[in-house]
Formats: C-alpha cells, sequence, structure tokens
C-alpha cells in the first residue's frame, strides 16, 4: 500500500493492487473482461468517497504531503518568477515566500505560505509557520506591489502562526495585525487562495483580500479540530466532532458568505494530478483578476471594507 495513502482510501489502493496484479498475467489467462469490470468498480468507488467526504476526511486531503505547494504553482502557472527575500528588519523567514511573476502576460505579486515535503525540508521552512519576520516581508512585497500598480495573488496553507517564545518577542501579534490593516486599504487588487489548510490569524496575516477562493478539499477557520477537541474535550480524541462543529470546509464557509468561490479539484484532490490542479486555478485567477483591474483603487478598498464588515452573525 503506498505510504501517503490516507484510511479511506485504503478501499480503493486494494482494489487498484488487485487490478495490477491480474495484469501480469493478462498475456496468459483471458481475464480482460474481469479486470474492465474491477477499474469501472474503482471509478464508481472513488466517485463514491471522494464526493462524500465528512469534514474531518478534508482536513485529512488538505494536509496530505504530496498536495501541490505555493511554489510548485508558481512553478506550474507562472513564467519570469523573481523570489524576494527578507524583511529588511530582522531575516528571511522561509515559511513565507513571494515575489513578481507573470501569469498569462501579467505582471503579478505572488505570496504564500511554504511547507516542507519531509522532515529536513519541513524543518528548513518551519512547517509552514511564520515567524514576525515572515508577516513583515509578506506586507513589504504587498507594498512593493502596490507602488507598481501590479496585483497581489496570496495563496493560505499553514496550520497556524510560529507559536514560540522568540516570535512573541519579535512582535508576532502586532506583525499580523498590521498585516490585517495595511491589506485592507492596500490600493491593487488582492486575491486569496487557501489552497491546503488555513488556521487562525497565522492564515488570515496574509488573507484579507476582495476575493477569498478555496479549493475543493481545503479547510479554513479559528483553530485546528486537535486543538478544539483539546479544549473542549481535554482530548485529542474527539476531532472529528470538532471538525464537524467549527464547519471549516469550502462548501461551510461559501455558505456563510466568509468566501467567494470553490475551486474544483481533480477526482481525489489536487495531489492526484498537480497539473491540471494549477491549470484549473490559473484560468480562475485570470477571470478573477480580469474584473478585479478594471475598478477603480478607491472603490476597490470600500468594497473590501465592506465585504469584512458584514461577515459574521449576531442577535441583539
Amino acid at each position: 500500500m503506498a505510504k501517503n495513502t490516507l484510511d479511506f482510501e485504503k478501499p480503493i489502493v486494494e482494489l487498484e493492487n488487485k487490478i495490477e496484479e491480474m495484469k501480469k498475467y493478462e498475456g496468459q489467462l483471458d481475464i480482460s473482461g474481469e479486470i474492465k469490470k474491477l477499474e469501472e468498480k474503482v471509478e464508481e468507488l472513488k466517485k463514491n468517497i471522494y464526493q462524500n467526504l465528512t469534514r474531518w476526511q478534508k482536513v485529512q486531503l488538505a494536509r496530505h504531503p504530496e498536495r501541490p505547494s505555493t511554489l510548485d504553482y508558481i512553478y506550474m502557472m507562472t513564467s519570469d518568477f523573481v523570489e524576494l527575500h527578507g524583511d529588511r528588519l530582522f531575516k528571511d523567514d522561509k515559511a513565507i515566500v513571494g515575489g513578481f511573476a507573470k501569469l498569462d502576460g501579467q505582471k503579478v505579486m505572488i505570496i504564500g505560505h511554504q511547507k516542507g515535503r519531509d522532515t529536513k525540508s519541513n524543518l528548513y521552512r518551519n512547517f509552514g509557520m511564520p515567524n514576525p519576520e515572515g508577516y513583515r516581508k509578506a506586507l513589504r512585497l504587498m507594498k512593493l506591489a502596490e507602488k507598481f500598480n501590479k496585483p497581489v495573488i496570496t495563496m493560505l496553507d499553514t496550520p497556524g502562526a510560529y507559536p514560540g517564545l522568540e516570535a512573541e518577542q519579535r512582535g508576532q501579534a502586532e506583525a499580523i495585525a498590521r498585516n490585517l490593516l495595511e491589506m485592507s486599504r492596500l490600493k491593487v487588487p488582492i486575491i486569496v487562495v487557501i489552497i491546503g489548510e488555513g488556521a487562525s490569524g497565522g492564515a488570515l496575516g496574509i488573507g484579507v483580500g476582495d476575493r477569498i477562493l478555496m479549493l475543493q478539499n481545503t479547510w479554513y477557520s479559528v483553530i485546528s479540530p486537535e486543538s478544539c477537541s483539546s479544549i473542549l474535550w481535554r482530548s485529542w480524541d474527539f476531532k472529528e466532532q470538532a471538525a464537524e462543529a467549527l464547519k471549516l470546509t469550502a462548501d461551510d464557509l461559501l455558505e456563510q458568505g466568509i468566501i467567494d468561490r470553490i475551486i474544483p479539484e481533480p477526482l481525489g484532490g489536487a495531489h492526484k494530478d498537480p497539473q491540471k490542479m494549477a491549470d484549473i486555478l490559473k484560468n480562475i485567477l485570470l477571470e478573477e483578476l480580469n474584473a478585479l483591474i478594471k475598478i477603480k483603487p478607491d472603490k476597490l478598498i470600500q468594497n473590501r471594507l465592506e465585504k469584512f464588515g458584514k461577515m459574521g452573525v449576531y442577535e441583539e
């Protein structure tokens, strides 16, 4: 069985392995009919499983180690990418990457969280958990985009901002709060895309925009299901119930008016066909950009403030 197979995917993998075994004997035995039936069964099983995922299963897919990252999308979707480093105050945070790139000839600033693929690269990227200098780097790049009148695209994929003592000493909360303020009044279009997990202020620190998009199998919430479970039940064992209660999937957030659009993924998740996923995302980004660049800066800011001002439900 594949190394990164999720629990609910095991029936699919078992059937696929059986088909591979049968194909070895296809030349010696007349079993092509049986193989075809099994392949049809696999496709039917895939549709049945992936179209009826629970919220917790979507959380698992969003965290899949083979899922495309910010840099993957940048290299698959854009050309002439120039990565920019450092916040000019402390150091370069590897958990956030960004720079100018061309999206079908349209110059844009792309900024996003960056995780690793294995232990070594995850340590290098701090598991996608930015320090204050990461948010300050992101803000520096956004201001640079504003200076040259270029749209900003941000990609969210983090388990949260780094909670270490040194991050607090260097002003983690202030850095995130500053980004929220500055992004709310940036004079260029901002498109936010949740490409994996979007947890807490760590995600929101680069998550204020004119259009908020979510890939189909991602999550976005004030807290992770495990942390929610540990607070409410004093145990991580209730993470599935927590995921249901948090209503953190793309469908939930579209219904609540927090996001604007769901981006469909290839069957089984973005990691099953990264290039197809990148092509889908690119076309949608171009469509959204073409609409936003026609809006005057003052109107853009007014719409953005109104958009976030309407979020939430309350009773008097």
